[in-house]
């Protein structure tokens, strides 16, 4: 089966020491890619980065000096950089408080993280992907806010945000040869979603036209190819990967 070729990319990937983040790096590495991983988590990120042969640094996206330190060890340890994967981010509460309910600490938290993180990651290495002929910024959406999911309302306001970022974001670095898309993915089978009721889950696994639970590997190939050469004129776009729950 052919592969999608990542060979002499440098990428970095936020949120990558365990679920969708590590998958994305375990994926980018097969694909002969050099990958820095980094994480708030700093012991799970060691041991991944060890395991699948990334690089680990420390990245708390609610710190700017954080974030900026992120972007300065990637560079000295790549020796440049020719893709970000923006995956770091939280969620709390799915199938929980409605908006009406919502703690406004945790409101401001989920911006802050997946929003305002997200811009600031992006913004700290953008010199440094303008240096090539063409760089990729995949950010991580969720196809929650494509439909709508109740009782998750920050959450799904943080990734309509990240969906209308990187339509603004693909036209501002059009010009400098980045291309900017994002993914959407369904509720995805890893730690970070253990919690969810089973009704939720249940909910996703029989709207989907492909009825069963989504994988990490499921998602992995859109990223690998938004990654890589062969989408060097795709950009703006906001790619569901789900299944068939929602459908453009």
């Amino acid at each position: 089966m052919a592969t999608i070729s990542l060979k002499d990319k440098r990428i970095l990937i936020t949120g990558g020491a365990r679920g969708l983040g590590q998958a994305f790096a375990e994926a980018a590495i097969a694909a002969n890619a050099q990958v820095m991983i980094a994480d708030v988590l700093e012991n799970e990120g060691k041991k991944s980065a060890k395991q699948m042969g990334a690089i680990f640094t420390v990245l708390d996206l609610r710190d700017p000096k954080s974030v900026s330190n992120c972007a300065e060890q990637t560079i000295k340890s790549l020796g440049g950089l020719d893709g970000l994967v923006n995956c770091g981010a939280i969620a709390t509460g799915i199938g929980g408080p409605t908006m009406s309910e919502i703690d406004i600490d945790v409101w401001d938290k989920v911006m802050e993280v997946n929003v305002r993180g997200t811009w600031l990651m992006s913004k700290a290495v953008i010199p440094y992907l303008a240096k090539n002929k063409s760089s990729k910024i995949v950010n991580i959406a969720s196809d929650t806010a494509m439909w709508g999911a109740p009782k998750l309302m920050a959450y799904v306001a943080s990734k309509g945000a990240i969906i209308s970022m990187t339509r603004s974001m693909s036209r501002e670095l059009g010009a400098d040869n980045i291309a900017v898309n994002c993914i959407a993915p369904g509720l995805t089978l890893v730690e970070a979603t253990e919690y969810v009721p089973e009704d939720r889950k249940n909910q996703y696994v029989t709207g989907r036209a492909i009825q069963r639970g989504q994988l990490p590997e499921d998602v992995t190939g859109t990223v690998m190819f938004l990654l890589s050469n062969a989408a060097n004129f795709v950009t703006g776009q906001c790619i569901p990967v789900n299944g068939g729950f929602f459908m453009n």
